[in-house]
C-alpha cells in the first residue's frame, strides 16, 4: 500500500510538470524567391489540431509546444516544411516555391485563383507545356494543346493567325478573342495599314510565363463587352531574388514542300500541240518553273537574352532583349523584330503594397511581298524570266506588236512584280502597365487595386514600284510613271482599371468579392499621301472617331469547406459605337463547382484523386464592328477625282452615309457543364465539357431595301445562330521515374454551328470568288452553318467524269437556275484533335505535337477559276492546273459554281518534332546547356487536291502564302 501511495503521488507531481514543460515559439516565414514575408501560412503541430497562421508581416506565435513536437509550415504554391522543436524560442522559416503547385494558380479577369477553385471553363498552359519549334509569335506556343481552341496560321513570316475559341460567336463582327497581357487588353486596330503582321507579332514569346484561356461565358463575362469570343490572358515572366541569366538562340531554314500542280514546260508544249495545234509557233523557247522562281529557301534566326534578379535585394527585376529575323518563302518577304522588356515587382510596407510595372518597347520591320501566286500558276512556262534589252528592267513582259509597249489586260511577270515592288513598314510599339495592389493596414481583409495601361503603335509604311515596272507604264502617255506613297498610322489604347477586393474566412466559408470600374479608349489616326508621283493626288488625313468602352463590374466567389464553390458576376458595359438609347448592356454570369472527391465516399480513394463537377451560365456582349459611328448622321465630302466645276468654280459633293440608329449589342448566352477528373494521384487527368452558345441580335453586314437608306448594305442586328459542342482532354504520365519520364496528352472537340434566325428569313449571299464577275460561293441561311458553300449539284457521266454545264434540277421545275443551288458543305470542322508527347531519358528529350481536323470542306477556287481549256489562250498563253485533264471543262460561266470544287479538306498535320540533349553543371557559370534540333510542319496527310487543307478566308482557296517545312537548330543556356 505504501508503494502504491508513493507511486500515485509521483504521477500527480508529473502532471503539472508536463504543463510547465509546454512552451511558446515565435518566428517569421519568408519567401525564398524574394525574401518577402508570407502572410497566411498554416502552422500546425503534426498530428494535432493545435495551430496558427502567420500575420501580414509573416510573423507567427505558436503556443503549447512540447520538446520533440514536429511543426509543419505549409502554404499554397510553396513546398511544405517540417521543423522539430527542441526548446528554441524562435524559429524562422524560409519556404521554397513549389513549381508543381504554382501551375495550379490561374490568372483570371481582375485576379487569380487556384485551378482547383475554378467553376468556369478555363485552360492553363504554362511554359513547361509550350510547343517547341520555330515559335516567332505567341499563339504558336499552345497551338493544338487546348480543346475548343483552333489556331490557323498563314504561311507568311510571323503569319497572322486566325484564333477561334469554340468556333467564334458572330457572323460579321469580330470573332477574335480578347488578348490581355499582364492585365492590359491589347489594341488590335484591324487595319492592314498599321504595318504589323498581327496583334501578337510584337510580343516576344520568350517573355511569356503562361496562358489562361477563358473559354465559356461564366469565365469571360467579367470582361463583358470584349469577352464574347473568349479571352486569352498572357502572363509574362517576373524577376526573382537570385540572379538568373538565360540565352536562347535558334536558326532555321524553311523550304517549300508543295506547289500547285501545273503543266511543266515540256508538258505544256505537248498540251498546246494536242489542243491548239495552230498556235504552237507562238510558244516561247524557255523552260521556266514560275512557282520555283517566286519562292526561295528562307532563313530565320531568333535570339533572346534575359537577366533576372533582385536589385539591392529589395527590387525583383527582369530585363530581356530579343531579336528575330525571318525571311518569307515568297521572295522579298521578310519580318524583323527587336523586343525589349522590363519588369519591376517591388513589395513594400511589409508586403501590404505590391507594385508590378511592365514596360515593353518593340520595333517591327516588315517587308510585304505582293501576292503573285496567281500569276505564277498561270504564266506561260515557255517564256523566260529575263529578256536582254527589255525596257522593263530587263524582265520579260508581253508586248503589243503595234506599239512595242507592254500589253494591257494581260498578266505581268510575277518575278518582276516581286523585285520591282518595295513595300516596307516600320512599326514602333510600346505597351505596358503599372499595377498597384494595396492591402489596407487598418482593414487587412480589403485590397485596393489600380491598373494603368497604355498600348501605342506608330507606323511609317512606304511603298514604291519601280519606274521600269510594266505595272506603272502609262501606254497613253508612252512613259513610265512609277509609284510612291507613304502612310503614317498611329493607334492608341489607354486603360484605367480600379477595383476593390474583399477576402474573409468565416468558419468553413471563404468569401471573395471584387467590384470596380474599367475605362478604355481607342484612338486611330492615319495620313495617306497617295501616289506622290501624281501631282493631282492630294494627301488624305483620317482621324477615326474615338471608341470608348467603360464598365462597372462585381464578382463574388464563395467556397465552403473546399468542396462547394459558387461564383457570380455582373457587368454593366457601355460603348460609344451605339446610340445613347442602346449604349449600355448588362452581362451576368453564374457558375457552381462541386469537389466530389472531397466527399466521405471518395475522400480516401486510391483510384480517384480528383473529381469535380462544374456548371456555368453567362451572357457576354459583342460590339466590335468596323464602323465606330453608324448610328450618327454622317456625310462624306468628295475627293479630287469626284469634284464638279460650275461657273468656273470647283464644287465639292457631299454624300450622306449609311445610318442605323437602332444598332445595338449582339448578345451571346452560353451554358456549360464540365467534369474534371484525376486518377491515381493525377497520373491520369483531364476534363470533359459540354456547351451551348446562343448568339442573338447578330451584328452582320446585310442588304438594305432600295431607297431605305443611303447605302445598299450596312451593319444591322439581323438574327441568331447557335453553337453546340463537346470538348474532351486527357493527359497521362505513362512513365514517371527519376531517369525516365513519358507524358502524352490528347484533346478533341466536336462543334456544330447553325443559323436559327435571319431578318425576314432572307438569305445573304457572301464571299466573292475569282473566275467571274459578281459571283459568290457562300451563303448565310436559316438552318445551315454560317458561311456554307452554295453551289449547283454536278452531274457525272457513266465513267464518273463531270459533265460540263450539267447540274441537277433540284426543285424539279425543268429549268436550271439559281433556285437549284444548294448548301454543299462548310469550312468548319466537325471534329478537331491535338496530340502531344514528351519523352525524357536522363539528359535526352524527345517531343512532338500534331493536330487533326475532320469534316471541314474547302472550295478550290484555284482550280475552278484556272482549270478550264478556255483560259489557256486569252490574248496570250496561260498555264493551267493539270486537273483540267480530269474535266476537259471549256469555259462555261457557271462551272465555278459547281459542287465539284467543294472538296473534303480533313487532315492530319505533324506540327513539330524536337530532340535535345541537356548538359548540367557543365562548368562554373553554366547551370545547364541544352542543344536541340527539330523540324516544323514535318508532314500533312490529306485528300485535298490543293496546296494546303488548312486555310483562312472561310475555307475559300484562291491562292495562299504556302507553309514550308522548317529545319531548326537551337541552344539554350542558363546561369
Amino acid at each position: 500500500m505504501k508503494t502504491f501511495t508513493k507511486s500515485a503521488l509521483f504521477l500527480l507531481w508529473l502532471i503539472p510538470m508536463s504543463f510547465f514543460a509546454q512552451s511558446t515559439v515565435n518566428g517569421t516565414v519568408t519567401d525564398a524567391g524574394n525574401g518577402q514575408p508570407i502572410p497566411g501560412v498554416n502552422i500546425i503541430l503534426k498530428g494535432s489540431t493545435n495551430g496558427t497562421t502567420s500575420d501580414f508581416d509573416g510573423n507567427y506565435t505558436l503556443s503549447n509546444v512540447n520538446d520533440g513536437d514536429i511543426i509543419v509550415f505549409s502554404y499554397v504554391g510553396f513546398l511544405p516544411q517540417e521543423m522539430a522543436y527542441s526548446g528554441q524560442a524562435t524559429i524562422d522559416i524560409v519556404l521554397e516555391e513549389d513549381a508543381a503547385e504554382l501551375e495550379q494558380v490561374v490568372v483570371i479577369g481582375y485576379g487569380t485563383t487556384r485551378k482547383k477553385d475554378l467553376t468556369g471553363s478555363v485552360a492553363l498552359i504554362t511554359s513547361e507545356d509550350f510547343n517547341t519549334g520555330n515559335n516567332i509569335t505567341a499563339e504558336t506556343l499552345f497551338n493544338g494543346r487546348v480543346a475548343g481552341v483552333n489556331i490557323n496560321t498563314n504561311g507568311g513570316p510571323a503569319g497572322n493567325s486566325e484564333i477561334r475559341i469554340r468556333g467564334g460567336a458572330s457572323l460579321n463582327a469580330s470573332n477574335n478573342p480578347l488578348i490581355v497581357v499582364d492585365g492590359l487588353p491589347l489594341n488590335d486596330p484591324g487595319d492592314t495599314d498599321n504595318g504589323s503582321r498581327s496583334v501578337l507579332s510584337a510580343i516576344n514569346p520568350n517573355d511569356i510565363e503562361s496562358f489562361s484561356i477563358l473559354k465559356d461565358a461564366s469565365a469571360a463575362a467579367i470582361y463583358g463587352n470584349r469577352g464574347a469570343n473568349g479571352v486569352i490572358i498572357i502572363t509574362t515572366k517576373k524577376g526573382k531574388k537570385n540572379l538568373q541569366i538565360s540565352l536562347d538562340s535558334k536558326t532555321g531554314i524553311n523550304s517549300v514542300t508543295d506547289v500547285v500542280d501545273v503543266f511543266s514546260p515540256s508538258q505544256y508544249r505537248t498540251f498546246i500541240a494536242e489542243n491548239f495545234p495552230s498556235r504552237v509557233d507562238d510558244l516561247g523557247s524557255a523552260n521556266t518553273d514560275w512557282q520555283d522562281e517566286i519562292y526561295r529557301d528562307a532563313f530565320s534566326s531568333d535570339h533572346n537574352l534575359s537577366v533576372s534578379g533582385s536589385i539591392l535585394q529589395v527590387l525583383p527585376t527582369r530585363l530581356t532583349l530579343g531579336r528575330s529575323d525571318q525571311e518569307g518563302l515568297r521572295k522579298t518577304s521578310k519580318f524583323e523584330r527587336t523586343t525589349t522588356s522590363l519588369s519591376l515587382n517591388p513589395r513594400l510596407f511589409n508586403n501590404h503594397l505590391k507594385i508590378d510595372v511592365n514596360a515593353n518597347l518593340n520595333f517591327e520591320k516588315n517587308r510585304f511581298a505582293p501576292n503573285v501566286e496567281g500569276s505564277a500558276i498561270t504564266f506561260d512556262p515557255t517564256q523566260p524570266v529575263l529578256e536582254p534589252g527589255s525596257q522593263y528592267g530587263g524582265f520579260f513582259e508581253y508586248l503589243d506588236p503595234s506599239t512595242g509597249f507592254a500589253r494591257a489586260n494581260v498578266q505581268l511577270n510575277p518575278v518582276a512584280q516581286l523585285l520591282q515592288t518595295r513595300d516596307v513598314a516600320n512599326v514602333r510599339r510600346y505597351y505596358g502597365n503599372a499595377k498597384f495592389d494595396y492591402q489596407l493596414h487598418f482593414f487587412p481583409d480589403l485590397r485596393a487595386v489600380v491598373n494603368l495601361g497604355l498600348d501605342t503603335s506608330e507606323t511609317d509604311r512606304f511603298e514604291e514600284r519601280s519606274t521600269e515596272s510594266a505595272n506603272t507604264f502609262n501606254a497613253a502617255q508612252g512613259e513610265f510613271n512609277g509609284y510612291k506613297s507613304d502612310t503614317d498610322f498611329i493607334a492608341k489604347n489607354k486603360l484605367l482599371d480600379t477595383y476593390l477586393v474583399y477576402n474573409k474566412k468565416v468558419g468553413g466559408l471563404d468569401i471573395e468579392a471584387t467590384g470596380g470600374y474599367s475605362y478604355q479608349k481607342f484612338e486611330v489616326e492615319e495620313l495617306l499621301t497617295g501616289d506622290q508621283r501624281d501631282p493631282n493626288i492630294e494627301p488624305e488625313e483620317t482621324i477615326n472617331a474615338d471608341v470608348v468602352l467603360l464598365a462597372y463590374f462585381l464578382r463574388t466567389n464563395l467556397k465552403f469547406n473546399d468542396k462547394y464553390f459558387l461564383t457570380g458576376s455582373i457587368r454593366r458595359d457601355g460603348t460609344s459605337r451605339f446610340s445613347e438609347d442602346n449604349r449600355f448592356g448588362y452581362f451576368p454570369s453564374a457558375s457552381f463547382g462541386w469537389q466530389i472527391n472531397e466527399e466521405d465516399f471518395l475522400k480516401n480513394s486510391s483510384l480517384v484523386s480528383n473529381l469535380r463537377l462544374r456548371l456555368g451560365y453567362g451572357i457576354t456582349g459583342q460590339q466590335d464592328i468596323p464602323s465606330a459611328n453608324d448610328y450618327l448622321e454622317r456625310y462624306r465630302g468628295s475627293g479630287p477625282n469626284t469634284q464638279y466645276i460650275l461657273n468656273g468654280e470647283v464644287v465639292n459633293i457631299v454624300q450622306a452615309q449609311f445610318r442605323n440608329e437602332e444598332i445595338e449589342w449582339e448578345k451571346i448566352t452560353e451554358y456549360n457543364i464540365g467534369l474534371d477528373y484525376g486518377l491515381w494521384n493525377d497520373r491520369i487527368s483531364g476534363s470533359v465539357d459540354v456547351f451551348r452558345k446562343e448568339s442573338d441580335d447578330l451584328l452582320s453586314q446585310a442588304p438594305v431595301p432600295d431607297g431605305a437608306n443611303f447605302s445598299n448594305q450596312g451593319f444591322q442586328n439581323i438574327g441568331k445562330f447557335v453553337t453546340e459542342g463537346l470538348e474532351f482532354s486527357i493527359s497521362a504520365d505513362i512513365i514517371k521515374t527519376n531517369d525516365l519520364n513519358w507524358n502524352v496528352s490528347y484533346n478533341a472537340t466536336y462543334i456544330n454551328r447553325e443559323i436559327e434566325e435571319l431578318a425576314f428569313g432572307q438569305d445573304i449571299l457572301t464571299t466573292g470568288i475569282g473566275g467571274g464577275t459578281g459571283n459568290t460561293i457562300q451563303i448565310q441561311r436559316q438552318g445551315e452553318a454560317p458561311f456554307s458553300f452554295f453551289t449547283f449539284a454536278q452531274l457525272y457521266d457513266s465513267n464518273g467524269r463531270p459533265i460540263e454545264g450539267a447540274y441537277a434540277d433540284l426543285n424539279g421545275d425543268g429549268v436550271i437556275n439559281n433556285d437549284d443551288r444548294y448548301v454543299s458543305g462548310d469550312a468548319t470542322a466537325d471534329i478537331t484533335m491535338g496530340l502531344q508527347s514528351s519523352f525524357n531519358y536522363k539528359n535526352f528529350d524527345f517531343s512532338f505535337n500534331m493536330r487533326a481536323s475532320i469534316g471541314n470542306e474547302i472550295y478550290n477556287n484555284v482550280a475552278s477559276s484556272n482549270a478550264q481549256l478556255g483560259n489557256v489562250f486569252r490574248n496570250v498563253f496561260n498555264n493551267t492546273p493539270v486537273s483540267v485533264l480530269d474535266t476537259n471543262f471549256q469555259n462555261t460561266s457557271d462551272v465555278i459554281l459547281s459542287d465539284y470544287y467543294v472538296e473534303d479538306a480533313s487532315f492530319v498535320r505533324m506540327d513539330n518534332i524536337t530532340v535535345g540533349y541537356t548538359m548540367r553543371d557543365l562548368m562554373k557559370g553554366i547551370s545547364s546547356l541544352r542543344i536541340w534540333a527539330g523540324v516544323q510542319n514535318a508532314f500533312v496527310i490529306t485528300d485535298y487536291s490543293g496546296l494546303d487543307p488548312e486555310i483562312q478566308n472561310n475555307g475559300v482557296d484562291n491562292t495562299i502564302f504556302p507553309r514550308g517545312r522548317t529545319l531548326l537548330l537551337g541552344i539554350n543556356y542558363k546561369y
